[in-house]
Order: C-alpha cells, then structure tokens, then sequence
C-alpha cells in the first residue's frame, strides 16, 4: 500500500483512534493501528477488544492495500514531522514513512492477524449536538466511581424519558444528575451505562457542528461523531435508584455567588489535607453562611460570604474536593443549597434553566 496524507490531518485521525489502542494486552496486534486504503480515503481502525474505534480520512492513494504498524511509534513519529505531505510505503513486514526531508523504516504486524471491526445490530438511537453533549458529560463524568470493584459506578447512567435526555452518576459519597431536551428524539426508550473514561474522551475530541450520535445494541454501545465510530462495551448491572436520595423537601434553602464560593472554600481548605471538612454555618436572619475549616496541629480559618434565603439555621460539613468538582460543573453565577439537616445530604442546584443537581453526603461534625 502508497499513501500520501497531510501531517496534520494524519496526526488528528491517530490521536482519535488511540483511545482504542490495548496498552495491557499480552497480545502484540492489539498495540497496532489497522490502516487500510481504498479508493481515495485511509481508513484508521484500533481495539482493544472491549472498545473499537474506526476512522475514516481523505487521502491521496497510489496503491490500495492493508498495513498493521505499531501504534504508538507511529503516532510519535507523525507528531514530530513537519507540517507537509506524508508518505507511507507499508507492506506486510515493514513501513516507510517519508515527510520532507526525514524518512523512518519501522517493522510491521500482519494485518491478517487484526480482529475485524465488530459490526452490530443496534436498536435504540439518539442524536445530540456535539456542543450540548460535550457539557453534560463534563458534569457528571468527574464523579463516577474509580473503584473497579463496583463496576457499575465507574459508568454513567444515560436514559431518555419524553424527549428528556439525563445523564446521572455516583460514586456513593455524591451524585451528579444533568438533562436537556431533545428535540425530534426518535427512540422510545434509551437506557444505558456507559463507562465514564469513555465518555470523557468522547467529550475532549475537537469541537463541530456536527451532532453526535448513540446507538444501542445488546451489551454495546455504538457512537458515531463525524467521521469516526466506537463500539464500546455497556456496563452490566443495576444502577442504583438515584431517585430514593432526593428529597422532596428542605428546611433551608440559600443562594449564593458560585465565583466567591469556589474561592472561600479553596481558602478555608489551604490548612489541611484533602479530606478535611469545610463546614457551613448558615444564618439565615443575618443572610451569612460562614465557612471554616480546622486542622489538628495547623490552625483554624473561617471567612463569611453573604447569601440570601429561607428557612431554619443550620450547620453542615464537606469534603472540600467533592464540593469544588460539583461547584466548577455550575456555569450559572449563582448557586441554590438545600438542606435538610446536619446528617442529611446537601443538594447543590444551579438555576433551573441549567438542570443541574448534585447531592453531596455530608461529614460529620465532631
């Protein structure tokens, strides 16, 4: 196979199909880019055989024909190129890629020995415009499980319900739930969870007008973004029952700057360790919430912030950490918090036309 391709376009296809790249395997093909090129495109495929990527880009062909080459090298080398047309000569042993003035000669796989790209009969399918997907996942995703022990809480719980689309996830000590609404939503019902690190890297390719698209087969999910698909394993499993968390009522409720929050927490945090609680004492006569934080052997802060609303005087701790990721997913200037009691959970929620919810269990206050 002779191929002829722009470095920077090259580039971008590799740094795609790398997420399906296999670093762990004991399998040398899996660590390989597929290329293959036909007629006048090059089509890019990698896997590790729980998630496949496909990519498909205009190239100009002087002989078609099929190539394995390492996939990681590969990348290194285009990435050090020089912006200009690049040439690749690959056969079933080796790989000539020449660009400008720098030539390189590396060993190749045996295509034959490359599992095929799985094609799968999906069912359900949904389109979102990239823009408004990308959000949602940044949201949420920074809250699921690492924890591989309970599988099911390293995903996301995507469902669509009467054209609204909602994206949950928990690792236990917190829950994060975003929705928006589709319009023209053809599926009936959607359910799935996805793996939250997969959903990430969709969420960080290069931003267009194009909508992205999710299909569901029976343990997979299929995801088409442009040129480009996914085939990724669904997480098996029962997602909790997020819904029993909520509670339909508060005894306090206070609005407040989401900018001089984040700021007030970071400052009361400076004196410990990241586990340590930032606590909340909100006075509702006064409209105060002050903040402190203590650390045995290091000091004390405290700083007061104002804030306007309702109900009973409460004091609630925190995790700094957990509230600084919910509080960065606000993009609204102000923030509401619910509470029902020390010992029960508080429920950050940007304004309503943002749908944004995320319940923080509380610490304990000594």
């Amino acid at each position: 196979m002779k191929f002829s391709i722009n470095q920077s376009e090259l580039q971008n296809a590799l740094s795609v199909v790398l997420k399906g790249v296999s670093t762990r395997s004991t399998l040398p093909i899996l660590s390989g880019v597929y290329l293959d090129v036909q007629g006048d495109s090059l089509t890019l495929q990698t896997t590790d055989l729980e998630l496949s990527v496909q990519y498909t880009v205009a190239a100009l062909v002087e002989e078609p024909g099929r190539a394995v080459v390492p996939g990681k090298l590969f990348a290194d080398i285009v990435k050090n190129l020089p912006d200009a047309a690049v040439h690749v000569d690959a056969d079933e042993e080796s790989a000539v890629i020449t660009c400008d003035t720098a030539s390189f000669s590396i060993k190749a796989l045996d295509p034959e020995d490359f599992p095929g790209f799985p094609h799968v009969d999906v069912t359900q399918r949904i389109e979102i415009p990239f823009t408004q997907f990308s959000s949602m996942v940044r949201r949420v995703a920074r809250v699921v499980s690492k924890d591989e022990s309970r599988a099911i809480l390293t995903g996301v719980l995507i469902t669509l319900e009467d054209n609204h689309l909602k994206m949950v996830a928990t690792d236990s000590y917190r829950l994060a739930i975003t929705e928006t609404e589709l319009e023209n939503a053809t599926a009936d019902e959607f359910q799935a969870v996805i793996a939250g690190t997969f959903l990430q890297d969709l969420a960080a390719l290069p931003k267009t007008d194009s909508p992205v698209a999710l299909a569901l087969a029976e343990n997979q999910i299929v995801v088409t973004y442009q040129d480009t698909v996914f085939v990724n394993r669904r997480l098996e499993g029962n997602f909790p029952n997020y819904r029993q968390l909520l509670p339909e009522s508060y005894t306090t409720r206070v609005s407040m700057p989401v900018e001089h929050l984040i700021a007030a927490v970071k400052r009361s945090s400076l004196l410990g360790q990241s586990s340590s609680p930032v606590r909340f004492d909100i006075n509702v006569a006064s409209q105060t919430t002050q903040l402190s934080s203590v650390a045995q052997d290091v000091g004390s802060a405290q700083e007061t912030i104002a804030c306007t609303g309702e109900g009973e005087d409460v004091e609630i701790a925190f995790n700094y950490a957990y509230l600084l990721d919910g509080l960065a997913a606000i993009g609204a200037e102000e923030v509401f918090l619910e509470v029902q009691s020390s010992l029960k959970p508080g429920i950050f929620k940007a304004p309503s036309d943002e749908n944004f919810l995320y319940l923080v269990m509380p610490v304990r206050i000594s």
